[in-house]
């Protein structure tokens, strides 16, 4: 018996197939010899959609939240400190907050 050579599928092929398992019309044995490759591949190329199907959206690679930027927050945390204190004084010389903490 002899080898077949290595083949190698355009990512559109791989999609399609796997789109096809996914649809779940056909058997994996079907589409297997339908699209004349073997079923644990296409068992793997599903996965791969599954698994990245987030990146058609413009999603990064990782999945994760985009980087937060640790100078601004803490630039805003100072801001915010200060209304609050200037205010809390102003507040307490109107009279309408206790000097209590």
């Amino acid at each position: 018996m002899t080898r077949r050579p290595r083949r190698n599928h355009s990512p559109a092929f791989k999609a399609k197939v796997a789109l096809a398992a996914l649809k779940g019309e056909k058997t994996l044995a079907e589409l297997a010899q339908l699209y004349d490759v073997h079923a644990n591949q296409i068992t793997q190329w599903t996965a791969q959609l599954q698994d990245q199907a987030f990146m058609a959206f413009g999603g990064d690679n990782d999945g994760s939240a985009p980087p937060v930027d640790l100078k601004v927050l803490h630039a805003k945390i100072g801001e915010l400190t200060l209304e609050n204190d200037f205010l809390e004084s102003a507040l307490t010389k109107a009279g309408l907050l206790s000097a209590k903490k």
